[in-house]
């Protein structure tokens, strides 16, 4: 199941505005080869990797994803595809990086609101592992928790939404108060984003929906995969 909220006085009007280009990029790029005296040492170009990241973030950090044409969509399938193939080889190692991992699970998420087959699946298992070593990594618990209430689990997502909040993931507040409307509680719903809007102060639309919910002209849509 897939969730989508619509909320009448502005997301609608929002999804009228088109995404910017997505770019073009190698993801070869993403590896590093460096000559030591005891042979090849392979590494990752971080700033490459999180430059696609930011950029794929721009179109389908959501669902649905954003672009400006089906071409630039399937472009980013296609490199989703092929460096979520090279991550796997990183993080499958007995002690993978906390930063590739929560990265890497990222990604997949990114994959899953692509549609693109089992990336659902590889995000819970990386995020899992992550926070079976981590449990109290802010960005860990943010992002699944945000997954899996993308994904329609939102009763899942909450004890992750509230840890990442804890520990002072302001987004989460966001999150957790869409997650809470999914499962019918406007109170929590309008408390949690009250919390955010008050430290996100710039974000304009977070009151007009806030005023949505109190109104009823907020309308939850619940779509199959």
């Amino acid at each position: 199941m897939r969730i989508v909220l619509l909320a009448l006085l502005m997301i609608v009007s929002c999804s009228q505005v088109h995404a910017k280009e997505y770019g073009n990029y190698d993801p070869k790029r993403m590896l590093t080869v460096a000559e030591t005296p005891s042979g090849k040492k392979y590494g990752i170009d971080g700033k490459y990797l999180d430059l696609m990241l930011n950029d794929l973030a721009l179109h389908a950090k959501n669902y649905p994803a954003r672009f400006d044409t089906p071409q630039d969509q399937q472009r980013a399938v296609q490199d989703v595809k092929t460096l979520s193939g090279m991550l796997d080889i990183l993080v499958n190692g007995p002690s993978p990086n906390a930063e590739l991992l929560v990265r890497t699970g990222f990604l997949n998420s990114i994959g899953h609101n692509l549609d693109i087959p089992g990336s659902a699946e590889k995000t819970a298992a990386i995020f899992q592992r992550l926070l079976a070593t981590a449990p109290a990594d802010p960005r860990g618990n943010y992002m699944y928790g945000s997954f899996l209430a993308g994904a329609g689990k939102s009763k899942e997502a909450l004890p992750y939404l509230e840890k990442a909040l804890a520990v002072g993931v302001v987004d989460a507040a966001y999150v957790l108060g869409m997650a809470h409307l999914t499962l019918g509680d406007k109170q929590k719903a309008i408390e949690n984003l009250e919390a955010y809007k008050q430290q996100r102060p710039g974000d304009g639309n977070v009151g007009k929906l806030i005023d949505g919910i109190r109104s009823g002209q907020v309308d939850i849509k619940r779509t199959r995969n």
